[in-house]
């Protein structure tokens, strides 16, 4: 684990960029080149294990957003993928051959879950799924030739927490590497290499751009697995262009500000859902009645801008409140300036099979709400005239019931 010489606020503004006083530019410059001139061909030979070589192997601007993520994740090393999915699919066919196999949460984004389950199998990579805080469950479906613990928190999209020091220990004493999705927690509320997880990944699409403008993954974590998953990434080409990077490191410098208002509008977004009679159930680790609340207040310093609520209803009565909102955008994704909302069985969970989704509690009338940084007064305010729209069945609705 790396030590943290500035405080997170600091370290998101001013991480991976020289302090030293210079005669330079302020803004780190965009290295927008597919590949790099030298002098001879010793030169060219030293410049192939560089980001001075050809921009799928590394680039100037890249290094200096690795090394800002490593630094706010406190590990060795980071690496970025031209998406979140690449991060993890990349990293995982690294660490793994055939003949091997993996333990995974069963509570993780769809598209995770179907490369585990549908297709690491194909080369010849088995995956055990087990319910996130049943440990005894990790630990039976642990086998000898099991080479990697795969975990996810909070959860997408029921906000399970993972008791990381817990899972961190189970993958030490069996020698295996552990790794987490940290994408919805982000390091400004937990940094999971502290408590001893192996390798970090991010959705950087998501929290760490802020802005819905680019897409991006990342894997953080020691030097000797970043070294590995780096030789994968040469070989399958998933590298960032130099550009997204630019604009991802210049999402990370507002970081600290955005996760902390959408900390505060998410609990108080959470609270009011809570007591909304057409609200069954609300998914917030931060929330009171939160089943983990403890935990979660332990290994968090906020529960993240993420949470998902079931309505008193049907699945049309879920589609019909979400088509009604105006503050609150209706499309995929999360963890940008904007509020967006998605009913998960139709966006990120829509992949995978209607039993799988039955066993996390994913159900037709799951509503999920990325928070934003807008006035939470008027996301509320949203909310509750959406909900409104259930408070009375529509004409043809009760018209169809007699």
């Amino acid at each position: 684990m790396r030590a943290h010489e500035y405080r997170r606020e600091t370290e998101a503004v001013r991480g991976g960029t020289a302090r030293s006083k210079k005669n330079g530019p302020l803004s780190t410059p965009i290295y927008q080149t597919s590949t790099f001139e030298v002098v001879d061909n010793n030169q060219q030979v030293r410049a192939t294990s560089t980001d001075t070589f050809y921009t799928r192997y590394g680039n100037p601007t890249s290094t200096v957003v690795e090394n800002a993520i490593a630094e706010l994740e406190g590990t060795e090393a980071s690496l970025l993928f031209a998406s979140g999915m690449a991060a993890v699919t990349t990293s995982i066919l690294a660490l793994v051959k055939r003949g091997d196999h993996v333990v995974a949460q069963r509570d993780i984004y769809g598209g995770v879950n179907k490369f585990l389950v549908q297709w690491l199998p194909k080369l010849g990579v088995e995956t055990t799924l087990v319910d996130t805080i049943e440990y005894e469950q990790h630990q039976k479906a642990i086998r000898d030739n099991t080479k990697l613990l795969y975990l996810e928190s909070p959860t997408n999209p029921t906000l399970r927490i993972v008791d990381l020091a817990r899972a961190a220990a189970i993958a030490r004493r069996h020698n295996l590497i552990s790794i987490i999705d940290n994408t919805f927690a982000t390091p400004m509320n937990v940094r999971p290499a502290e408590f001893g997880i192996d390798l970090v990944m991010h959705s950087a699409t998501k929290y760490l751009g802020g802005h819905s403008d680019l897409i991006a993954g990342v894997i953080a974590g020691r030097q000797e697995l970043i070294d590995e998953i780096h030789d994968t990434r040469t070989t399958l080409g998933a590298c960032m262009d130099p550009h997204a990077a630019w604009l991802l490191l210049r999402g990370i410098k507002t970081l600290a500000v955005r996760v902390e208002r959408q900390n505060e509008n998410a609990l108080r977004v959470a609270r009011f859902l809570d007591g909304h009679p057409k609200v069954r159930r609300v998914n917030y680790p931060f929330l009171e009645g939160h089943p983990q609340h403890r935990l979660a207040k332990e290994q968090m310093s906020g529960g993240g801008g993420l949470l998902s609520f079931e309505v008193d209803g049907t699945g049309h009565d879920a589609r019909r409140v979400v088509e009604s909102l105006r503050l609150f955008t209706l499309a995929p994704s999360l963890g940008g300036v904007d509020s967006l909302v998605t009913i998960p069985i139709l966006t990120s969970h829509g992949m995978i099979s209607s039993a799988e989704r039955q066993k996390i509690g994913v159900g037709e009338q799951l509503i999920r709400l990325s928070v934003g940084i807008e006035n939470a007064d008027d996301l509320i305010t949203d909310l509750e005239q959406g909900l409104s729209t259930l408070v009375t069945a529509p004409p043809q609705a009760e018209m169809a019931r007699s």
